[in-house]
């Protein structure tokens, strides 16, 4: 009961100001109407948004104040100057390591003396007793947490009780209960003026880094690290924990992304090599399907300290080491994540034929509880509905959620959560725990929490293209200055596409399952991949008509440019009159 081919709308053209704006910027009509349907209708937007620079980040420190940055800043500046030993814990997802890895090592190259840590998944995901014992035992003064430490309230006041202070930086939803930190920067909790509220925990240590900067060399200081090279950390950190790309967080991976193609760090270059990218990440999606998974490798496995050394070591040799290792780890995390896959699945398949529920729960002894957040997502892509995954022993569950985009998944478990041990995260994606004798009605709980904030209604997948097109419209040009909207995910989703009655010329399966296609519309002949799409080709004869949806792209492959089309689904004609509406 996999998803098929869905149902699709496609937005309604705005022909005058498409042609009026791409007059204006010098781009063809169809691709200044991709920016009116992300809401940029005018040209100074659009030029901003074409253009993304630093300069035009909004200051957390300014009219609208990010809460307790102030209190943050003065505190690190303190610690620096007064060579206080500074405890950096990160949590051991790409966020917290990228988070950790960014404040470590500006500390380190602004002189400070830094102790950094990241969380061991076998102790639970958060800032535990045992990290704060372990980093005031290591003569830390103060603790500054990353993407956690929102909701770890125990850990924090006891680290108050040993006389250490601590800082967050964290993004995720913030409980109503007071914080006992000394600082506590979240975007979302409830008094902070900062306008954007996507950032994720990478972004607010960046500006963390960057206003101590300014406090130092106010001061005197003379270690004063150059900030644009710590963005290919804030890149990494964004894409890999599908923060909006929106805003601040555009401007922070499109300035990241150009950090990483210079490749300085000797991590990031060895497995750049490793993973075939030789001259750097080209776009967001090589570093979310390429570098995050093997970064994430050690932490879902267990200690995700073998990622943070990646980031941060300077010797080429132990680099490469490093980065070996993390390629290893995600090798063997694929192999774990394909068994737990098989078997939830199998769950998932009951549920429908009996119950069919809007929230899928699955739950199994055995399945680690490093991949069950992965094959959450997986099921919400098969099946698109919300999905718990959770990993039981014996008396208790600890498990991942991820959320379609009208399900607010926080709230949903904030429902719950008389039933939970633990729970933390955000719209789209949370962790918790819970007693194994509550799996069944935290699965009717979520059920009910759907039905209150969506309705009845069970879940059905809706993709919006961007435009209906013919295949002659689409040409190199066109191909490239889409590529001006990226960096592209969540939030700025990429240029989607609709040709009907495509002809089909020839057809095969290559690699892993992967549908390569020739199409023809009139004279036009268009090369198409649909990666894991091989399993279609039994539909497919030549000289059958389709509707395809893609994204123009330009393949380079040794030396030659010509433009392909990137498919994302495919239906015979039989199926279209029914498949496609404007809404």
């Amino acid at each position: 009961m996999d998803r098929s081919a869905g149902r699709f709308t496609v937005r309604p053209a705005d022909p005058r100001r498409a042609r009026l704006l791409g007059e204006r910027l010098g781009l063809r009509h169809l691709t200044a109407q991709l920016l009116i349907n992300r809401g940029i209708v005018e040209e100074q937007d659009a030029r901003r948004y074409l253009d993304p620079r630093l300069a035009d980040l909004r200051p957390p420190e300014g009219a609208l104040p990010m809460a307790g940055f102030g209190l943050a800043v003065e505190r690190l500046k303190r610690a620096v100057l007064d060579r206080e030993v500074i405890g950096i814990f990160g949590d051991y997802d790409v966020d917290g390591v990228t988070t950790c890895a960014l404040l470590t090592d500006f500390l380190n190259r602004a002189g400070a003396t830094v102790s950094p840590r990241v969380a061991h998944r076998g102790e639970g995901y958060g800032f535990g007793k045992g990290d704060a014992h372990d980093l005031a035992a290591a003569g830390c003064s103060l603790i500054v947490t990353g993407d956690c430490g929102t909701s770890d309230h125990d850990s924090i006041r006891f680290c108050r009780e040993l006389g250490v202070e601590v800082i967050i930086v964290d993004h995720h939803q913030v409980p109503d209960r007071p914080c006992e930190a000394l600082a506590l920067l979240n975007p979302h909790q409830p008094g902070c003026a900062f306008p954007f509220k996507g950032l994720a925990s990478v972004g607010v240590a960046f500006y963390l880094a960057a206003a101590l900067r300014t406090r130092l060399r106010a001061a005197g200081w003379p270690h004063l690290p150059d900030l644009r090279d710590f963005l290919d950390l804030v890149a990494i950190g964004t894409i890999a924990d599908l923060a909006p790309l929106l805003e601040e967080n555009r401007i922070l991976v499109h300035a990241g992304l150009r950090e990483l193609r210079r490749c300085q760090r000797p991590g990031l270059r060895a497995l750049c090599e490793i993973v075939g990218l030789n001259d750097g990440p080209s776009s967001a999606s090589d570093v979310a399907f390429r570098l995050a998974p093997r970064l994430n490798a050690p932490g879902r496995l267990g200690d995700a300290s073998e990622a943070m050394l990646l980031l941060i070591e300077t010797d080429q040799r132990k680099a490469r080491q490093h980065a070996e290792t993390c390629n290893e780890l995600n090798t063997r995390r694929q192999e774990v994540q394909e068994v737990v896959l098989r078997e939830a699945k199998e769950q998932v398949e009951d549920q429908l034929r009996n119950k069919n529920p809007e929230v899928l729960v699955t739950a199994g002894r055995g399945w680690h509880p490093g991949v069950v957040g992965i094959v959450a997502a997986k099921l919400v892509d098969s099946y698109d509905r919300p999905a718990v995954v959770i990993a039981l022993d014996e008396e208790s569950g600890r498990g991942s959620a991820r959320s379609t985009h009208d399900f607010h998944m926080y709230t949903g478990l904030a429902s719950a959560a008389a039933l939970l041990t633990r729970f933390g995260g955000h719209a789209a994606a949370a962790g918790l725990s819970l007693p194994v004798e509550n799996l069944d009605a935290l699965r009717d709980a979520l059920c009910l929490a759907y039905r209150h904030q969506i309705g009845s209604r069970i879940p059905h997948r809706i993709t919006t293209a961007d435009a209906s097109v013919g295949l002659e419209e689409i040409d190199e040009r066109l191909a490239q200055e889409v590529a001006l909207l990226e960096p592209f995910g969540i939030g700025n989703t990429e240029p989607l596409f609709l040709t009907r009655d495509a002809e089909v010329v020839r057809h095969k399966v290559v690699g892993s399952g992967h549908l390569q296609l020739t199409l023809r519309t009139g004279a036009t002949l268009r090369d198409c991949i649909g990666f894991g799409l091989g399993s279609r080709s039994h539909d497919l004869l030549a000289g059958a008509r389709l509707l395809v949806a893609f994204v123009p792209e330009i393949d380079q492959h040794r030396g030659m440019r010509k433009i392909r089309l990137r498919l994302r689904d495919l239906l015979p004609q039989s199926a279209q009159s029914s498949a496609v509406s404007t809404p």
